[in-house]
């Protein structure tokens, strides 16, 4: 939802700020490491029980995470590689903070409810997976209700005020597999309008086979002329 509405407004924010870093020599590279770093500081502090600290290292991951493309953009290194770097990145910083409150929940809570951290993440990687499938297939998967920006604030007002932590995480997770349902339903019906690998095969064998025979007609009528 972020990214389909706000993401090109935030980045035209972000351009003056990644051009003075470049400047500054802060690379893109650096800035996803910081992030990675800052999170796993965050998963600790949450795991022993600092949430509020674990608020403060959350809004301090985004901040690199938000501003790379921008350095990338502005020392006109963007490519390939730096984004699989970030997509990775992003993965691993959702492993570590769900990891953290995962072991915060088993430390302080009765029963089995540390296992619902794990399916929050679970649902997150899936559809991470939807979008990155679907466009290795040529396929739009962006958008839904809980992106990635939206379980960052979600997730920050559950630790801001962890009374509330558990029943943020369940309204997480609905929200997330409903993503994933919206996301699986706008690639389903893509896909549906594309024909299929075999008709496509056909088409092409006939249309080099049309090719093949107008070059056979052209050439037995210059043979004739001659």
């Amino acid at each position: 939802m972020f990214d389909g509405n706000w993401r090109e407004t935030v980045n035209k924010g972000l351009d003056p700020i990644g051009a003075s870093l470049r400047r500054a020599g802060v690379t893109a590279d650096a800035l996803t490491v910081t992030g990675i770093l800052i999170a796993a500081a965050g998963a600790v502090v949450i795991g022993n029980g600092y949430l509020t600290l674990g608020f403060v290292c959350l809004v301090l991951t985004g901040i690199p995470d938000a501003l790379d493309g921008a350095v990338a953009k502005a020392s006109g290194t963007s490519s390939v590689r730096g984004a699989f770097f970030d997509s990775v990145s992003d993965r691993i910083t959702d492993a570590l903070l769900f990891g953290g409150i995962t072991w915060y929940l088993a430390s302080n809570e009765p029963g089995r409810i540390s296992v619902l951290p794990v399916a929050v993440m679970g649902a997150a990687m899936l559809i991470s997976y939807q979008r990155a499938k679907a466009e290795s297939l040529g396929f739009d998967a962006k958008g839904g209700i809980m992106e990635r920006a939206e379980r960052f604030i979600v997730l920050a007002v559950g630790l801001l005020f962890s009374q509330i932590l558990i029943p943020v995480l369940w309204v997480m997770l609905v929200l997330t597999l409903v993503t994933a349902i919206q996301r699986f339903v706008k690639v389903w019906r893509q896909a549906t309008n594309v024909m299929p690998e075999s008709q496509v095969n056909r088409a092409q064998r006939r249309r080099r086979r049309v090719r093949a025979e107008a070059r056979e007609r052209r050439q037995l009528s210059r043979r004739r002329q001659r």
